[in-house]
């Protein structure tokens, strides 16, 4: 019963939180200067009228805002403004599938390198080999993708020819770009496991497993690794939306048609359907992400149900 009332509550909460960012989204990009119909060259105003009525941009913008969710209710995130031809639905679905594979394949990278540089670092504390390891992670979150990304292109690409510069199908280049989030964000859970392994390995039932003589290698993984690993499991959530969501730098870079390049255009162009509809999507993810690893961090430590 418990279990059911944590997920029950969790999810009103994740709904609660979706209907805030959508609105919060809807009314910041509607107050925003300037329009979608409003670009360099002057629009007549009887044009400029006829185009706001079809789209409903003459109404109030609180009716605006309740038939926006009724749409949304439905699915229909309406027609992209900047876009012509396509609806929302259809530039996400294109753009949604890249942008979740490069942000998938980087969160896996960052786990594999974080990981075991976290616990190798928290198995060796104060040790050269310690302040070696955290040293390169704090290296790691110092450089932003922007600076990463060119330096991997140059590397792998155009001196060692191993992949290609940019593109998307049939083309190598995502790898370096899921590489490049990979390598960003492993510094950040290496810290994290680091300083959660070491929160561990100082609590009572480990300094009991020490006593009765058990192996180092036995007491890491098996008594500490569980619980220092809880924290990292919490991070994940977010780690994997704001890859998704912040992989924009990289698909310019490597020429990746995602989701980011959407938005940013997006936004420059005030197509608000598109603004308010990528925006809806991450923030979904986000909630979804951040719902499954409630559960799974639940599991794994059952005192964060109650809140202990």
């Amino acid at each position: 019963m418990d279990n059911v009332r944590f997920v029950f509550s969790r999810f009103l909460q994740s709904l609660f939180a979706l209907l805030c960012i959508i609105t919060l989204t809807f009314f910041l990009a509607r107050l925003a200067p300037g329009g979608p119909f409003l670009d360099e060259k002057a629009v007549p105003e009887h044009l400029l009228e006829q185009m706001n009525k079809k789209y409903g941009f003459d109404k109030p913008l609180v009716v605006q805002y309740g038939l926006y969710l009724g749409q949304l209710i439905q699915g229909d995130l309406g027609p992209s403004l900047g876009n012509k031809g396509f609806t929302v639905n259809e530039v996400i679905a294109e753009g949604l599938p890249v942008s979740f594979i490069l942000g998938f394949v980087g969160l896996i990278i960052a786990l594999i390198i974080g990981v075991p540089i976290g616990v190798f670092a928290a198995a060796n504390r104060n040790t050269p080999v310690d302040y070696g390891l955290m040293t390169v992670a704090m290296i790691g979150i110092c450089l932003p993708t922007f600076v990463i990304a060119p330096i991997l292109g140059e590397i792998f690409a155009l001196k060692l020819g191993w992949f290609d510069v940019a593109g998307w199908e049939g083309s190598t280049a995502w790898f370096l770009g899921a590489m490049t989030l990979g390598l960003y964000y492993s510094a950040y859970i290496a810290r994290l496991t680091r300083g959660s392994m070491l929160d561990v390995l100082s609590q009572d039932f480990v300094r009991t497993a020490r006593a009765k003589g058990l192996a180092p290698s036995k007491i890491l993984f098996k008594h500490a690794f569980r619980g220092g690993i809880t924290p990292v499991v919490a991070y994940l959530g977010p780690a994997l939306a704001g890859l998704i969501g912040g992989s924009f730098v990289v698909e310019t870079v490597f020429g990746i048609p995602g989701l980011g390049q959407h938005f940013i255009k997006a936004a420059s162009n005030r197509d608000y359907t598109l603004i308010n509809g990528t925006v809806t999507v991450f923030a979904i993810l986000i909630l979804i992400m951040n719902f499954l690893v409630d559960v799974l961090q639940a599991w794994l430590d059952p005192r964060t149900k109650t809140g202990n």
